[in-house]
Order: structure tokens, then C-alpha cells, then sequence
């Protein structure tokens, strides 16, 4: 599925975001910027250790929640890898979706930044982190459509959702936010 904000396009695939042919791919990162499950261990697994090694030199602190940085991308096919630390889910009482659209908004500027013309992003929070998928899925998209609204960029914003369900909740909060008889 795909709309269009001007010049942009912002996309919905069902897939695995390490083969994505992007230039930065979006790492749903922890903390401590030390590997893990899911998103994170698959772009591991797939990128090398070159990846883990750059990380812990060039940010030994790590990654506040809410925020990303970027490194290169090891043998993935993709230039970057920028990694997103969302927050734990816990109730949505606790700054859950203001620190999770910071993410997506810092990962995005990181995009900028770094001249990309592509990017890839997961569903951040909605594996382990426990964030659930429909409220994920809206201020995912809400994030990226004011982004892309006020910066113009990068070209394709793609959002790569692991299984089905994933990609039907964000299907429905993409229809809702851009339907598709709506101006851009």
C-alpha cells in the first residue's frame, strides 16, 4: 500500500527489513545499543558483527530511549543502519506515545541528515517491548506524515511489518490518517 505527500511516498510492505534495498534501514534498537530479538537480532545476524562493533565504539553510552543514532550497515543492503530505541510499553500513562514518535522523528532526521533518499522502518515498541500494534501503527504514521509534511524527505519512507496482523493494523491507521481520496 502507498500514499503520496507531495513528492514523497510513504509505503507499507509485508516483509523482512533486512532485505530491504534502502539507503538506512531502521534498527528497533534497545538502550544499550547490545543486540537482542527480533528486528534487532535479525539486522545483527544479517549485517555482521561490524555493525555491533561501531556501535559500542562510537556510542559506549548507548541510546536514550526516544532517540536514535546511526552507524553503517555491515553486509546488509542498505548504506546505514539507524537504531531506534522505543519505549518499554507499560500503560500509555508514561510518556509511551510522546517518546515513541521521538524515535520515529529522530530516525527520520538521522535519514535526512545522512542524505537518504530511502528508509525502512519496523513497527518499534510492538514486538518485545509490548506497545500494541493499533496505537503503534497510529503514531507511527501520524510521526512520519507530519515529518514528511514539514521536511519534504526523504523520497520513500517504506514500513516493513513483520506478519500480517502487523501490516493490517498499519493498512487501517494509513487509510485513516491519508485516505485515499484525500489532497496531500
Amino acid at each position: 500500500m502507498e500514499r503520496r505527500i507531495g513528492a514523497t511516498r510513504i509505503e507499507l510492505v509485508e516483509g523482512d527489513i533486512t532485505e530491504q534495498r534502502v539507503d538506512a534501514i531502521v534498527n528497533a534498537a534497545n538502550s544499550r545499543l547490545a543486540g537482542g530479538g527480533g528486528v534487532d537480532g535479525a539486522i545483527h545476524r544479517r549485517g555482521g558483527s561490524e555493525i555491533m562493533a561501531e556501535t559500542a565504539a562510537r556510542y559506549p553510552d548507548g541510546c536514550p530511549t526516544g532517540s536514535a543514532v546511526i552507524s553503517g550497515a555491515g553486509r546488509l543492503p542498505a548504506k546505514y543502519v539507524i537504531h531506534a530505541v522505543g519505549p518499554v510499553y507499560r500503560d500509555g500513562s508514561h510518556r509511551e506515545a510522546e517518546l515513541l514518535a521521538a524515535a520515529y522523528r529522530r530516525a527520520l532526521e538521522l535519514a535526512v541528515e545522512h542524505q537518504c533518499r530511502s528508509v525502512a522502518l519496523p513497527a518499534l515498541s510492538a514486538g518485545a517491548y509490548g506497545y500494541p500494534m493499533e496505537e503503534a501503527s497510529r503514531v507511527a504514521l501520524r510521526t512520519a506524515i507530519d515529518f514528511l509534511r514539514e521536511c519534504g524527505e526523504p523520497e520513500v519512507v517504506r514500513f516493513v511489518l513483520f506478519g500480517r496482523a502487523a501490516f493490517d493494523a498499519f493498512v487501517r491507521s494509513l487509510q485513516a490518517e491519508l485516505p485515499a481520496d484525500a489532497p496531500a
